[in-house]
């Protein structure tokens, strides 16, 4: 069963989430907020699998609370999917880097939606890397390129940094396998060493971090 927390300023649309969630036999809502205070609350309290996080509330803002919640290692098993109903601005870049397992706009159709919590629920992230790719490009690009020490990337070995490049360019498993003449398996165990490695929980956590370490710069791909 997948247990879900719903925040949102607007009881309105926590109540359609409610009734399009309740009506998935492997979903359950646990909790509802009206802030990010409270969702912070309710995550401790409940401790579910995925955050559904608005952005813009009372008290306490989404990313804020995307970024508390994330930091509390009692949570970590708990994966956050913003809901915006904005595009490609910098909320959603903000809460990529927040800790964010990606994001979706709140006109979603609404089997798009549980298919992505199911995924986030699974480990996946719901952003694929070249979305956030171009979200890179405009927000690093527009603040002159790198924001974190490259040297985080030391603990890397060469091929996990290969490896790393790659998946900021987007590709898949599959993609990855092809390009370096390696077997599906051994490219997940390097995916999985490169998130293990640099304490990342998912693929988007690691395009984020290429780009802002310089590792990958906008207009490489």
């Amino acid at each position: 069963m997948i247990r879900v927390l719903l925040v949102d300023d607007q009881p309105l649309i926590r109540t359609g989430l409610r009734a399009l969630l309740d009506a998935e036999d492997d979903i359950e809502v646990v909790g509802e907020a009206a802030n990010g205070a409270q969702a912070v609350e309710l995550a401790a309290q409940h401790v579910p699998d995925v955050a559904l996080m608005d952005v813009q509330m009372p008290v306490l803002d989404g990313i804020e609370a995307n970024r508390q919640i994330v930091a509390d290692e009692r949570l970590a098993a708990v994966r956050v999917i913003i809901l915006t109903n904005y595009g490609l601005d910098e909320y959603v870049f903000n809460a990529l880097r927040a800790g964010a397992s990606g994001f979706l706009l709140k006109d979603t159709p609404p089997d798009h939606l549980v298919s992505a919590l199911r995924s986030v629920a699974s480990g996946d992230a719901v952003v694929s890397p070249s979305v956030t790719r171009r979200l890179l490009d405009r927000f690093l690009g527009a603040s002159g390129g790198q924001l974190r020490d490259a040297a985080v990337l030391d603990v890397l070995t060469e091929r996990e940094r290969e490896v790393l490049v790659l998946i900021a360019h987007g590709l898949s498993n599959t993609e990855i396998a092809r390009k370096l003449f390696l077997s599906e398996a051994t490219v997940k165990t390097h995916v999985g060493r490169v998130l293990s490695k640099l304490d990342l929980r998912d693929r988007v956590q690691a395009v984020v971090l290429a780009y802002e370490t310089g590792l990958v710069r906008p207009g490489d791909l």
